[in-house]
């Protein structure tokens, strides 16, 4: 790499963002942050993205081609691109972006959309020119969640019957929603304006909307688009959706020629080599190993290309390269396994790459739980689990409480709710849990919901629920019980029924301490044991604890706590190798068991995934969200969040019953079909909208605890009479109004149950300049205070 290339990348910054440079006389010229967003058709950029979530750092690279840019300009990027991963250490995901056909992720870096401009740099177009208003163009705008918007005609032959338009004539937007667009497409052309309204024209632009199903509720401003557009003639264009494909095939590269390869399976990629996974034509992902030749790694991308070209899908087929070790979340979920560094396989053994990093331990601090919302959603803790606790069982398909001297014991054969309070700033929180034995009747199960229902209603809906299946008990429900936490294999614990119990019983216990550890009964056989746990074997006349010899003296310490709970009987330790005849006996004799070293390491880090589910195309729908935010959840809907261990399903307030019933259905069929073979076991939390534990805040950027206190706004379009302007109104209580120039609010003769809204039209300079406070204080004032203010200000 020469001198001139490392100068270019001196400047680059490693923090949390994103960094755009264009190619400019085969050039990187960085494109300054006010103009993020907007790409012109006639050049390439390249686009870094550094992201971190909790620990997880990742680096993605795009190089976006325009449509109109030239092939030397391509193949400057394309070489840019490596330079830059070379540069990074070869840890950046490469992503090939072509314009108009961007991936999710690319088009999730821009919250407001994209904004395709005609010509490029080098014809001395300027990306962003502040405070000019000799514009006249038309945006042909496309998505409900991440958004583009293309220069197109300005004619009414450029307008469809499916989407929005803005017609931007610098000193006003003229918003054109279609017939067939919906509410989340209008509300994203809304912000889109207001985005160029703001960072373009430093906020003094005028905004109207008019709706294509009812023009004539708006006669000026259809005067004005008419004047600009001409008169229509003839009906407007049908919109044409897109139909996606779905099958994966997986190619690999070896001596620069082509091999096919008909199993996704981890263990084909050998690090040697370098391998193209096609994702059916929708994508191309390259994956290059560790010891493939340079000529091969450098190759790799050029024969991408190569292969789309061979299998005559569009050039703008979306290309992505990563290195072994570096792989995106989305590669890895298209195999039906894969191995993490450090992850156990088998009793024992562990997949490794490279030398294996001591695992620094996290001291677990409650208060740093509520000061920090990522460290609670990490260590999976909404608190340090000292809150109150009652459990009920079901008994005859009716709950039954349970005598708090067995709490903590739990029998396979029955299903339990636990319901746990513990306080936020003064306010009851609740969490309730749903505990399912392996071996409970469906009548139970079923049983269990419907009370779990009745004990959510009793709270006002307040509890978040979550589903616990025996054996996959998340990490806050074992602090509950402070290390006395039993479960039975079968059984009942409800009272008069005697469970069979066997002339011995093993327990394994799992757990360095109270918030950790569980007892959970096994096959009383030898070949249970395992060399790195504590066992309590149970007999008729004594109770053995069995220390292997890979636990820790924490380990110990947790199976004397849960010995005692377990049994009032005599306890003899058992060192590993010193058994005595009995204990080989009440097992049925010696047999092979697990004595390989287990590796102590930390789960796993995955990245979060946020999906949208939602009917509202007419067809029940879940759609990924890249670069997920809180203002991402629609309260119209219901969201799901994969945190791995968990599976959040947040419930907006706003969404249909079709819409809960078909996603509890679909989560589970999410982790049924998932490609990395997921645990279908895996626990599901219900959350609803207003109140929402750490544990699910904690994987969002700056979460707002009052984002939906705040109420007033209508959910639907208010025409304002007059001059015919119409102005959108908030869709969601979430969403900001338009807010409009101090002296166009002035000319809006508001309806007569309008005026309590007026001051949300002002843009946050005038509204401080005109009711003396900023918007957030003027919020907490009381109503009285509120209206006083607007009074003195002529706004009411």
């Amino acid at each position: 790499m020469t001198e001139k290339v490392l100068d270019e990348f001196k400047g680059i910054c490693y923090k949390p963002g994103l960094q755009i440079w264009t190619i400019n006389n085969m050039k990187m010229v960085p494109v300054p942050e006010v103009a993020f967003g907007n790409f012109f058709e006639g050049d390439c950029y390249i686009v870094l993205h550094v992201s971190r979530h909790v620990t997880l750092e990742s680096m993605n690279i795009h190089y976006w081609i325009g449509t109109h840019s030239s092939q030397d300009e391509q193949g400057a990027a394309a070489i840019y691109v490596t330079q830059l991963d070379e540069y990074l250490g070869g840890s950046p995901v490469q992503h090939r972006e072509v314009q108009g056909y961007e991936s999710p992720k690319f088009k999730g870096y821009f919250k407001s959309g994209l904004i395709y401009k005609k010509g490029g740099v080098a014809s001395g177009f300027k990306h962003v020119d502040t405070n000019v208003y000799n514009i006249l163009r038309l945006l042909h705008v496309k998505g409900s969640k991440n958004v583009t918007a293309r220069e197109v005609e300005v004619s009414w032959k450029s307008f469809n019957t499916g989407d929005v338009f803005l017609l931007d004539m610098g000193k006003a937007i003229v918003q054109w929603n279609s017939p067939q667009s919906n509410r989340k497409e209008k509300l994203k052309a809304c912000m889109l304006a207001q985005d160029i309204r703001d960072r373009e024209r430093g906020g003094r632009v005028q905004i109207g909307v008019v709706e294509g199903d009812c023009e004539e509720a708006t006669p000026e401003l259809m005067k004005v688009m008419n004047s600009v557009l001409g008169q229509r003639t003839g009906p407007l264009r049908e919109a044409v959706p897109d139909d996606i494909p779905d099958h994966k095939i997986l190619f690999y590269l070896k001596s620069l020629s082509l091999f096919l390869s008909l199993s996704l399976s981890p263990s084909l990629t050998l690090s040697q080599d370098c391998y193209i996974v096609d994702v059916g034509g929708v994508s191309v992902s390259v994956w290059k190993g560790k010891r493939a030749t340079n000529e091969e790694r450098r190759a790799a991308l050029e024969r991408a290309v190569g292969f789309i070209k061979a299998k005559n899908y569009p050039p703008t087929t979306p290309v992505e390269v990563m290195s072994d070790g570096a792989e995106s979340a989305m590669f890895k979920q298209l195999f039906k396994s894969w191995n993490e560094p450090g992850q156990t396989r088998g009793l024992g053994s562990t997949y490794t790459r490279g030398r294996i990093a001591k695992v620094d331990r996290v001291k677990f601090d409650v208060m740093e739980l509520h000061a920090e919302p990522k460290l609670a959603a990490q260590q999976r803790m909404v608190d340090d689990a000292s809150g109150e606790v009652q459990i009920w069982r079901i008994e005859n398909l009716e709950l039954q409480e349970v005598p708090r001297s067995t709490y903590g014991q739990f029998y396979g054969g029955d299903c339990y709710l636990v319901l746990y309070t513990y306080q936020k700033a003064t306010k009851p929180q609740y969490i309730l849990y749903m505990w399912l034995g392996r071996h409970a009747t469906q009548d139970e199960i079923t049983a269990c919901a419907y009370q779990a229902v009745n004990v959510d209603n009793r709270y006002n809906g307040a509890p978040v629920q979550v589903r616990v299946t025996m054996g996959k008990e998340p990490r806050h429900f074992l602090a509950i019980f402070k290390g006395r936490l039993i479960i039975y294999e079968g059984g009942t614990g409800k009272p008069g029924v005697v469970s069979p119990d066997s002339a011995a019983r093993l327990f394994q216990v799992r757990g360095t301490n109270e918030a950790n550890t569980k007892a959970t009964e096994v096959p009383a056989r030898a070949s249970s044991l395992n060399s790195n746990d504590v066992f309590l074997l149970k007999t008729g006349d004594l109770t053995y604890m069995w220390y292997g010899k890979g636990c820790s003296g924490d380990e110990r310490e947790m199976g004397k706590t849960v010995a005692d709970v377990l049994s009032k009987q005599e306890k003899q330790i058992v060192m590993e190798g010193q058994e005595p005849p009995h204990f080989w006996v009440a097992l049925g004799g010696k047999a092979p068991y697990a004595n390989d070293k287990r590796l102590e390491k930390e789960t796993a880090l995955h990245s979060p995934r946020l999906f949208e589910c939602s009917n509202q195309t007419g067809q029940f729908r879940m759609t990924e969200v890249a670069h997920f935010t809180q203002d991402d959840l629609d309260e119209d809907d219901v969201m799901l969040l994969d945190t791995w261990e968990e599976l959040f399903l947040w419930i907006g307030n706003s969404a249909n019953q079709y819409e809960i019933q078909e996603t509890y259905s679909s989560a589970a069929e999410y982790l049924k079909t998932h490609p990395a073979g997921r645990d279908a076991d895996t626990p599901i939390i219900t959350v609803k909208q207003g109140v929402e534990p750490p544990t699910f805040t904690g994987w969002f950027d700056a979460w707002d605890p009052h984002k939906w206190s705040v109420s007033g706004c209508n959910t639907r379009s208010e025409p304002l009479e007059g001059h015919g302007v119409s102005v959108l109104l908030s869709q969601v209580k979430s969403t900001p109004f338009l807010m409009q120039p101090l002296m166009f609010l002035s000319l809006l003769p508001y309806p007569p149950r309008m005026p309590s809204l007026a001051q949300e039209y002002l843009s946050d300079a005038d509204f401080e300049s005109l009711l003396g406070c900023s918007r957030k204080d003027f919020q907490r004032l009381p109503k009285w205070r509120q209206s006083d203010l607007k009074k003195k200000a002529g706004l009411f």
